[in-house]
């Protein structure tokens, strides 16, 4: 998920790249980072395209197509649930105290 942010990640295809079941890749998954598969690989997109947000000149669509959503929409919709701010204001530079980075 690290080096293909982009793809269509699914937790069969997770668990298939670490050759174990969807069941025990999700547990151990969790024990040793904290988080479930998804959330950790949404937090991910989430963290890479704040990075873009503040240092490149992208769309928030380009942005979001590059971390693996189709529309401009859902990704705008995922980047405000975890980043507590959408992504036009966060790009912006007008964070504030309320709004972080994904834990």
């Amino acid at each position: 998920m690290h080096e293909a942010p982009d793809a269509k990640w699914t937790l069969q295809k997770l668990a298939g790249q670490a050759a174990m079941s969807r069941t025990t890749f999700a547990l151990r998954f969790k024990e040793f980072v904290g988080l479930s598969p998804m959330d950790y690989l949404t937090r991910w997109r989430m963290t890479l395209a704040a990075d873009r947000l503040r240092h490149s000149r992208d769309s928030v669509a380009e942005i979001g197509r590059a971390v693996g959503y189709e529309s401009e929409k859902s990704f705008s919709t995922a980047f405000k649930r975890v980043m507590n701010c959408p992504p036009r204001q966060y790009g912006r530079g007008q964070r504030t105290a309320g709004h972080s980075e994904p834990t």
